[in-house]
């Protein structure tokens, strides 16, 4: 699949290595933030990278220098009523067409998590809001140690509602600091973020952070899809449920998945000493 497959508004789609996509959210003028036909192009390239056989794993990171994203537009938001639902007319009606928004702007974030192919985020410089929202959909987190977190909506007079506060408590980490982040809209640094774990590895800029996602991305895409794609899907599953119920799930997966030939293909090149290839997937 070449570039060109993937043009879409505010986003810039390239392939630095074998079997590797990098997605560049492209508004650096205006700190990457969220209109919404970004929210939009964000999910079809994301359901289009989960089919394309040419895609194993997939780089997310954001234009310039400023910004990974400095969340929703709020601005643009407010103009066109998606925050308030003004002039919407009866409360009741309102309230329907705001959900029904809100479901498809989740379902849009969702679509990172959803997508078959591993996704790595690298966020740098200011990443409020929706940039966490994002990251937590994602499989692996990097940043930089300049990066400057947020989870703004609380001073924006809103619940998050994206998936930021259904993710995080889900994610391992301390409640009272995730509650502590979320409550007061505090900036937090990369520093703190590794040391509390909410991202696995911080670096000094954007250049090294991107660099090493396309390295550990290409390390990925040299594995079986059927294993990879497979761990993914049963970890992700396994979350929010008892051990008994995901040992179940991975045996009824692997009954099917275990009669791949990439299975024989990984154990003869490992006896024959060599580096196994497989087929696109």
């Amino acid at each position: 699949m070449s570039a060109a497959a993937y043009e879409y508004e505010y986003f810039k789609v390239s392939f630095p290595a074998e079997y590797v996509a990098l997605v560049v959210i492209d508004r650096p003028g205006k700190l990457n933030a969220f209109l919404e036909v970004m929210w939009l192009n964000l999910r079809q390239i994301f359901r289009q990278l989960s089919h394309d056989p040419d895609v194993r794993c997939v780089v997310l990171t954001g234009a310039g220098d400023r910004a990974f994203t400095a969340g929703l537009d709020v601005q643009a938001a407010a103009a066109d009523g998606a925050i308030t639902g003004a002039g919407r007319g009866d409360v009741a009606r309102a309230a329907a067409k705001i959900r029904r928004h809100i479901l498809e702007f989740q379902d849009c974030i969702t679509a990172i998590e959803k997508c078959e192919k591993p996704v790595i985020t690298v966020l740098h410089g200011i990443s409020y809001g929706l940039a966490l929202d994002i990251c937590l959909a994602s499989d692996i987190r990097l940043c930089t140690s300049g990066t400057r977190f947020s989870i703004k909506e609380v001073d924006i007079g809103l619940a998050a509602d994206i998936g930021t506060l259904s993710r995080l408590p889900h994610s391992g980490l301390p409640l009272s600091w995730v509650k502590d982040v979320c409550l007061t809209a505090r900036e937090f640094n990369g520093q703190e973020a590794i040391a509390v774990g909410l991202v696995s590895g911080c670096f000094e800029n954007k250049e090294v952070a991107v660099e090493k996602a396309v390295g550990m991305a290409r390390v990925i895409g040299r594995k079986s899809p059927v294993a990879v794609q497979g761990t993914k899907e049963v970890i992700n599953h396994s979350r929010g449920r008892t051990v008994e119920e995901g040992l179940n799930y991975v045996a009824v997966w692997n009954a099917a998945m275990l009669q791949t030939k990439d299975v024989k293909d990984a154990m003869l090149a490992g006896l024959q000493k060599r580096k196994p290839t497989f087929e696109k997937m």
